[in-house]
């Protein structure tokens, strides 16, 4: 287990097979196994630091190594795959720097859209989706999410394929569980990892991502790659670095799994009648579309609401922003990246594959997005005001949403749970 007293290098280095596996058998002798530099020697495993003496950080990060690979034997990785997993596997300063990392500012969801639904990426995506309709909609037809949905995924996911990371797997899980933050996730994760490798799905080299693990052209995590991954081109192998068909298929899969009704629409834009209650406009708050309509929520652009036996109204930007109406399809996009705006960009990317149009009301682009230092503040001062929003920490939840309600009730503003900065500066005034 990671020790917190091994203070952590700010270089790459690598640890050759050598040192791991004189850590597991006290300095056997290893053939075939080229040194590396600048691994520790196999003399140095042998010596136990002094307590005046801290142990070097790459004897630490070989022995949580070995530690792995003793639980990674017992789960039935043969010690083929664990050489050619580990055979100069290296710590990765970088990416403990990007997990660290908590930017200061943040975006707007419009900002966001702007980007994630140009028209640079549709146009793209329309090229996409001609390439390769073939294994798009033969996916479609499998698991009954539309092929749009699965472009839009992959537009969104890396780029259609332009940029799904160039960083080991390997080294970037290994680093993230050295590092300690999140051990527990990254030696889950890193295990799964090793199962694919013993599985012939992919070879060490082949097998690069992003900086936290995620995998190939729709950037599949280690442990939903053996959950959700198909061999969709019947070739032995689910390969979702150079294989459309798997891409496709997996990803539908995926999507299938966690919820997705075929047939049904991801949502709509809908306009709210005059005086509605913005409080819910909430994740918890759902009720069928028959519901929602007798209350006079109308769709935008078509003639009838979207059929939902459980719709919640979403406000992305507020009570001056567009609203929508999401059922059980939007939720599943959310499973593959809990973030609303992440999910609103895909179906709005969808939609624009297909033809549709895209969001019809104004967004509210007068208004800025609060910093992290700036939501801090707000989260502090609810607190103060009697509007508990949980702990301070600088990022948008439930527990601040409902705060900022509940201040808004106090004021007889509209609860739409949105933070602003009229709102801060409001709460700050003496």
């Amino acid at each position: 287990m990671h020790q917190t007293s091994i203070p952590l290098p700010r270089s790459p280095f690598l640890v050759s097979a050598a040192l791991v596996l004189a850590v597991m058998a006290g300095c056997a002798a290893v053939p075939n196994v080229p040194p590396a530099a600048p691994a520790a020697t196999i003399a140095t495993v042998a010596e136990a630091p002094s307590p005046e003496q801290p142990e070097p950080p790459e004897l630490a990060f070989a022995r949580w190594i070995e530690a792995l690979a003793r639980t990674a034997r017992e789960a039935g990785i043969a010690d083929a795959t664990l050489r050619a997993a580990f055979d100069g596997v290296h710590f990765l300063p970088r990416v403990v720097e990007l997990d660290r990392r908590q930017p200061e500012f943040t975006q707007t969801v419009w900002g966001y859209l702007d980007r994630a639904v140009s028209a640079q990426r549709l146009a793209r995506g329309r090229e996409k989706l001609a390439q390769f309709s073939d294994e798009a909609e033969a996916a479609a037809a499998r698991y009954g999410v539309p092929a749009t949905v699965l472009v839009a995924i992959w537009g969104m996911e890396s780029s259609y394929g332009a940029n799904f990371g160039d960083i080991p797997v390997i080294d970037a899980l290994a680093t993230l569980g050295f590092e300690g933050r999140r051990e527990a996730w990254a030696r889950g994760q890193l295990l799964a990892a090793l199962k694919i490798l013993q599985s012939g799905d992919i070879d060490r080299a082949r097998m690069v991502g992003s900086w936290a693990g995620a995998m190939g052209q729709t950037q599949f995590l280690p442990s939903n790659f053996l959950a959700y991954a198909v061999d969709a081109d019947g070739d032995g192998r689910r390969d979702l670095w150079g294989s459309m068909s798997d891409v496709m298929a997996s990803t539908a899969n995926f999507l299938t799994q966690v919820g997705w009704l075929p047939g049904q629409p991801w949502g709509a834009e809908v306009r709210l009648p005059s005086g509605f209650d913005h409080g819910r406009a909430d994740a918890s708050v759902r009720q069928p579309s028959t519901a929602w309509a007798a209350e006079g929520v109308q769709p935008l652009a078509s003639t009838a609401l979207p059929d939902f036996a459980d719709a919640e109204v979403l406000l992305p930007a507020g009570a001056r922003g567009p609203a929508f109406l999401v059922g059980p399809n939007f939720r599943a996009i959310l499973r593959y990246n809990n973030s609303t705006s992440y999910a609103l960009a895909v179906a709005l990317l969808a939609q624009g594959l297909a033809g549709g149009a895209g969001v019809q009301a104004a967004w509210p682009r007068e208004l800025s997005a609060l910093s992290r230092s700036q939501l801090l503040a707000l989260q502090t001062a609810l607190n103060e005001h009697g509007s508990p929003s949980g702990t301070p920490d600088g990022v948008m939840g439930p527990a601040t949403r409902e705060g900022i309600r509940r201040y808004q009730r106090s004021l007889g503003l509209p609860a739409d749970g949105f933070p602003s900065m009229d709102l801060l500066q409001r709460l700050l005034q003496p």
